[in-house]
């Protein structure tokens, strides 16, 4: 993607945010019917990385490592996830090698998950004159590929659609919509469930709060849900709320490092059913 502009820079200094790019025909908009505005912050570091959600801004060179210890129902579990992300022009495909562990009753169940592939990319912008309102909505897909362990037997497609919204300088929403439909034998083969999370954020820059060696402290709070549309319990809800931030760490190099911590918790019923707490923490490297 041509005018992207450097971790480091667009970290510390929001002015740098926005990137000069070739002006097209119709001035500003370029892109599938003119849909996009060289205008949009999208892809330029201004939406923090979530946490139980999925991804939706475009990101060049990212690793990141999660962990998630969670407790509930007299059961401890454990989930962790390796995950690429890598850029090719406007359109991001990530790959994503999770594990969980599950303890309770006596019983130890673990194994690694689906191994999930996707891309993302972004459809149409819109710009307020005066740039107060940045708004990008995109498509993505996701295939989860089954490895047949104890926790993998099914696979998994869910097209999606998401939406980055920016308001001025310190909020930011993102919002991803999804239609999982999983495929195989076993009870949960053929399901059907509605996905959906909300993430809220609002970065404070390193002039704004000076905290040595951090460019940028955000506060992040999250939404994340299903909803079952068939089999046995259609209807059937589960949401989950996230209390989290993000610290964007000076860079190493060519590195930087972004480390985050949040406290999961059930919102309503059907996710308290399983989950009382749980703790998240997240290290980021983009290069």
């Amino acid at each position: 993607m041509t005018g992207l502009v450097p971790a480091a820079l667009r970290a510390a200094d929001p002015a740098a945010l926005v990137s000069p790019a070739p002006q097209s025909s119709s001035g500003l908009r370029y892109g599938l019917f003119d849909w996009l505005d060289h205008r949009s912050e999208y892809g330029q570091g201004v939406f923090p990385e979530p946490f139980l959600v999925d991804d939706s801004d475009l990101e060049i060179n990212e690793f990141r490592l999660d962990w998630e210890h969670a407790r509930g129902n007299n059961r401890e579990s454990e989930f962790g996830r390796v995950e690429l992300e890598k850029g090719f022009g406007l359109m991001t495909v990530e790959l994503e090698l999770p594990y969980e562990r599950d303890m309770g009753g006596g019983s130890i169940m673990q194994g690694f998950d689906n191994v999930n592939i996707g891309a993302r990319y972004p459809i149409h912008q819109y710009v307020s004159p005066a740039r107060f309102v940045d708004s990008t909505w995109g498509v993505a897909v996701e295939a989860g590929i089954p490895v047949n362990s104890v926790v993998s037997k099914n696979a998994e497609f869910v097209p999606k659609i998401f939406n980055d919204l920016r308001l001025g300088d310190h909020f930011n929403l993102q919002s991803v919509f999804g239609y999982s439909t999983l495929f195989g034998g076993g009870s949960e083969g053929g399901l059907q469930t509605f996905e959906y999370g909300f993430v809220f954020g609002f970065p404070i820059q390193h002039k704004e709060l000076p905290l040595p060696g951090v460019l940028q402290f955000i506060p992040v709070f999250e939404l994340s849900g299903d909803t079952d549309i068939n089999k046995d319990t259609p209807g059937h809800n589960t949401l989950t709320g996230n209390a989290a931030f993000r610290i964007n760490l000076k860079t190493i190099g060519s590195i930087q490092p972004r480390l985050g911590f949040g406290y999961v918790f059930p919102i309503d019923h059907g996710a308290g059913e399983d989950l009382n707490h749980g703790f998240f923490t997240s290290l980021v490297f983009e290069f």
